[in-house]
């Protein structure tokens, strides 16, 4: 299609009123969670249509209760021809508009399958800066082909420069006359609706507490075990009570475990291991409740960035440009700078180490789930302390 064709098209389209909108985020629940803007913003747009949602089963507890999601779909992240059957004849062009998250082939086959027309992220790579990048980026054009074949309007990842969510609200950008009608307004993570705390752990709690995520999903992405042995030790000496959180994944439970071990009898007194028994929306009630926390790059650190709790995220190779928990009602399109060793936006700070290469959005120095990340391990207690000092008013 030509420039000008194009344009035209983008026109033909910008008036667009959907009846049913199927929105595809088939990743992590976290990656979920940032959808939520975009699917408010959305509801703006198309007050009366009917919005659905398609993601992997088990991960889309962070909808729970949403306003805007009158039906969610969940799919296996490995599906067998037979569940593939089914979702084709559940979804075949039900829809007036797909809108397609994630860059994945899969994401688009949805997409394809469901709707008359979609808009879709597209993957890519860093330019300029390696021949290795320069060799990524080609194949990913070719890739991305057919994608935007399909497509009223694609939006590309940048990885460095491009916050997430804005990436998710650029999606609609067809359908709106300015970018001040996307930017322009504080803009909010909408967090599922809690759910009541067991009462085995509600009976332990006592205010103020802090809530402490210390188990990200790769290794990579890990502090130090002594780091949160100060931390935990420095936290406890204020006064205040410690609730551990994590998974139910086997390294997650462990972790907690390791670092209680380090303690002493009395600090271990004061702390509360959560650890894999808690729902999304029960932790979403605990973090509610609580004076601050701290945690890794996670998907429930964006939790507790959209809960309004004062959030000390520890970053190392990721870009917090990129995927630092979104201050809640942040008005613009980047919170965030590349690179400072601290730095705080709304209820968010972030952190992180020292190193030129930092981040790199690598898997680690060692580029691999299971490397270390030394840009972490010299992320001092000491610069966490001051950020959580900061927060409480300490």
């Amino acid at each position: 299609m030509s420039g000008l064709g194009y344009i035209r098209s983008m026109t033909a389209f910008s008036t667009l009123k959907p009846k049913k909108v199927l929105f595809i985020a088939t990743r992590q629940i976290g990656d979920v969670l940032v959808t939520t803007p975009l699917i408010s913003k959305a509801r703006e747009l198309w007050p009366n249509a009917e919005f659905h949602f398609l993601g992997y089963r088990g991960k889309l507890d962070m909808l729970k209760a949403n306003p805007d999601i009158a039906l969610t779909i969940e799919t296996s992240d490995r599906p067998k021809l037979k569940e593939y059957l089914s979702l084709f004849f559940h979804l075949f062009q039900r829809y007036d508009l797909a809108v397609v998250t994630q860059p994945s082939d899969r994401a688009y086959f949805y997409g394809l399958v469901a709707a008359h027309r979609r808009v879709g992220v597209l993957g890519g790579h860093p330019q300029g800066l390696t021949e290795q990048d320069k060799v990524k980026k080609s194949k990913s054009d070719k890739q991305n082909a057919w994608k935007k074949a399909i497509c009223l309007h694609t939006v590309n990842v940048d990885y460095f420069a491009q916050h997430v969510i804005t990436e998710k609200l650029r999606l609609l950008e067809v359908f709106c006359k300015s970018k001040l009608a996307l930017f322009g307004e504080p803009i909010l993570v909408t967090p599922p609706a809690g759910d009541p705390i067991t009462p085995s752990i509600a009976g332990q709690l006592h205010s103020p507490y802090i809530v402490v995520h210390p188990g990200p999903l790769t290794a990579y992405k890990r502090w130090p075990l002594a780091f949160w042995q100060t931390l935990l030790t420095w936290i406890v000496r204020q006064g205040w009570q410690v609730v551990l959180s994590a998974s139910p994944a086997k390294q997650d439970l462990q972790l907690n475990k390791d670092i209680l071990s380090l303690l002493d009898e009395e600090t271990r007194s004061h702390v509360i291991d959560t650890a894999g028994l808690l729902s999304i929306p029960q932790a979403g009630t605990l973090i509610r409740g609580a004076i601050a926390y701290v945690g890794v790059d996670t998907s429930i650190t964006h939790l507790a960035a959209a809960c309004n709790t004062p959030t000390i995220a520890l970053f190392g190779p990721t870009p917090p440009t990129n995927f630092g928990p979104w201050p809640n009602g942040f008005t613009g399109e980047q919170p965030y700078q590349l690179r400072a060793r601290t730095q705080t936006v709304g209820n968010v700070t972030i952190l992180q180490g020292p190193g030129e290469c930092v981040p790199c959005r690598k898997a680690g120095c060692e580029d691999r789930a299971s490397s270390n990340s030394e840009c972490l391990d010299q992320l001092d207690p000491s610069q966490v302390i001051a950020a959580l000092q900061s927060a409480t008013n300490k």
